[in-house]
């Protein structure tokens, strides 16, 4: 699976009383697909998965795959402290088509301790690795206590078939260079399109074996009759492309070092408030051109510094709202954010508003 470009962590919406809702989820999927973000991610860590029960998680699942667009490359967080907790969210993921998990250190294991934990924390990957439906793509998480992984685990990793990239939320670009002989060692290939795009496992042709396309509505309404559908549309040309083990930058405000460090895309949390902000740093970088990258990341640095990093998951949900994106609330017992807060947030977004 390809993983270049702007991977967009998406937020999950609530109700006023804290229930899930589901129609604000898929909007903002539905609309999240029209922008250029090469895909979406759910239950990452600005999607408040701990806060979610099993069966809400499920639902989200099915909503953010339902919604989105099927070109749109699709991350699932499915992290859980046991190998049993994160290998069956994984198989939910795949049940509903997504494309690669998203998987970060077991909060078990401290970050005081790396050392002693080293053996358990390579089992722990490992054993999700081998026995995962989907890629696993590795997440070493700056913004919890203990979640940075040991760049000698992750060179250990990565030679894993199975885990095909890393989501990198140190600010620099010293730990991604650490790992520039393994991404060079690593060769995949991987499927794209005839733009080279990332061909998603949703545009996939699945050949169930019916040659006349029907199924028995018996499954649908208790009758008798058959029930034709329509046949999947083959994506019309398709090609391959090598690849080695492809890091992803989670800091907004160092996107532009991680590209240079030799990310080949980002998964910023700003990115649901200001996608196309985001998205401007990648594009004007892959276009050769460092003076306007540089300037489109330095628009970036106040904002993104307010939004995310001083206020977290409230600031970026209240960005989302100021583009038509629904953010709303964050669930208790985390609190939104005060007037005085907001307003200060309409400032600076004034120049990102779409």
């Amino acid at each position: 699976m390809l993983l270049e470009g702007l991977q967009l962590p998406l937020t999950t919406p609530f109700y006023p009383d804290g229930r899930l809702n589901l129609p604000k989820l898929e909007h903002n999927a539905a609309r999240y697909s029209k922008t250029p973000v090469a895909g979406l991610v759910a239950l990452s860590d600005s999607g408040e998965p701990t806060m979610l029960s099993e069966e809400e998680i499920r639902q989200t699942l099915r909503s953010v795959a339902e919604a989105a667009a099927p070109e749109k490359v699709l991350m699932a967080g499915v992290s859980r402290d046991s190998v049993v907790g994160t290998l069956d969210l994984a198989e939910r993921a795949a049940e509903f088509q997504y494309d690669a998990v998203l998987v970060k250190r077991p909060s078990i294991f401290g970050g005081d301790a790396a050392a002693e934990h080293a053996k358990a924390l390579l089992t722990y990957f490992q054993v999700v690795a081998d026995r995962s439906p989907l890629p696993v793509v590795l997440h070493s998480a700056a913004t919890i206590q203990g979640g940075m992984l040991p760049v000698e685990v992750v060179i250990e990793l990565a030679g894993h078939p199975q885990i095909i990239g890393l989501v990198e939320g140190a600010s620099g670009r010293e730990r991604i260079e650490a790992l520039r002989e393994v991404r060079a060692r690593v060769k995949r290939e991987v499927a794209v399109t005839a733009v080279f795009a990332a061909v998603t496992g949703r545009m996939r042709v699945r050949d169930n074996g019916d040659p006349g396309g029907l199924i028995a509505a018996d499954t649908l309404t208790g009758g008798g009759a058959a029930l034709a559908v329509a046949p999947t549309k083959a994506v019309a040309r398709t090609r391959t492309k090598v690849v080695g083990f492809q890091v992803l930058g989670e800091h907004t405000t160092g996107m532009l070092e991680a590209l240079r460090g030799g990310a080949v895309g980002a998964m910023p949390a700003f990115a649901a408030s200001a996608p196309q902000a985001c998205y401007e740093v990648l594009a004007a970088w892959r276009d050769g051109d460092q003076g306007l990258a540089q300037e489109k990341q330095a628009r970036l640095q106040s904002v993104a510094q307010k939004v995310e990093e001083q206020l977290g998951v409230a600031g970026i949900k209240f960005g989302c709202d100021l583009n038509g994106y629904f953010g709303g609330r964050p669930r208790l017992p985390l609190l939104p954010l005060t007037g005085e807060e907001q307003v200060k947030i309409e400032a600076l977004m004034q120049g990102m508003r779409h």
